[in-house]
Parts: C-alpha cells; structure tokens; sequence
C-alpha cells in the first residue's frame, strides 16, 4: 500500500455501523453512485419497453448515459430542481475531475459529474420517488428531442 493511501476499514461496513453524514460526502463519490443508479434507469426503460438484442441495448444505453445524453438530461430538469437539488449540482458540476472524456467537452462532462451526483444523493437519501419523476422527465424530454430530428429529417 503506499503512503497515504486511505485503507477501508471492513468494520465500518457493517450494516448497523454509523452512516457519513451526506453534507460530508465528496460530489465525485455522490456521482460514483449516481453513475450506477442512472445507468440501471436506462437499462431498466430500454428493456421493459423495447424488444433489442444486447447490441442495440447497449447502443441505445450509451446515447443516454454518454457525457452528452446526460448534459441534455441535466438541462431538460434543471427547471423542476429544488433548491437543494440545485445545490447538488452546483458541487457536482464545480468538482475537479483529472481528464474530460474525448468525445465530450468540458461543459458537458461537467454537466454530466452534476447529473450522476444529483442522482447519487437522492438514492443515498432514499429518494427513489423523486428519482423516477425526474428520471421520468428526462426521458420526456428524449422522446421529444427524437421526434423533432425525426421531423428535421423529413
């Protein structure tokens, strides 16, 4: 192990130990969490209500949990955020990140951290409510984006 390196403790994962307090919790381990939740949303909606085989499952899964899809999803519920909820995604898009994924710019990589710790902090909090109505509203918010470049095309 090197020096400075944090060790986990196998203790504090008992389900009875003392939770961190969520005000505590860095935006980048809120968005770790959110990564999976939002992810598990997507794949969860493509696959209870398409027909696709793994290929396009994972095609379609990528066109929303990309650096992109997540920025469009971000601004597509940013008006119905509460104050907190707003709070949260200032910390997530204001963490520094090391690299920026090369298919995204910065704005949307950050836009993207602030999606993935929103969604993190409300499934730390229990909010799995609030998470299928605003997870409800981004893909709202697809099928419209969809339809328009469908109608562009014509």
């Amino acid at each position: 192990m090197k020096q400075g390196e944090a060790v986990l403790m196998f203790e504090n994962l008992r389900p009875d130990a003392p939770k961190t307090d969520l005000r505590e919790i860095s935006p980048l381990a809120l968005a770790f969490v959110g990564d999976g939740v939002y992810e598990v949303l997507v794949r969860r909606m493509l696959v209870e209500h398409t027909r696709l085989g793994p290929n396009l499952l994972h095609r379609h899964t990528v066109r929303f949990v990309s650096a992109k899809g997540q920025c469009a999803a971000l601004e597509a519920i940013l008006p119905m955020l509460t104050q907190a909820e707003q709070d949260v995604v200032r910390r997530g898009k204001n963490a520094s990140k090391a690299t920026v994924a090369k298919h995204a710019t910065a704005r949307e990589y950050r836009a993207s951290t602030a999606l993935e710790a929103l969604f993190g902090w409300l499934y730390l909090q229990g909010e799995g409510k609030r998470i299928e109505q605003l997870f409800a509203a981004v893909c709202e918010d697809a099928a419209r984006r969809d339809a328009a470049a469908q109608q562009a095309d014509i």
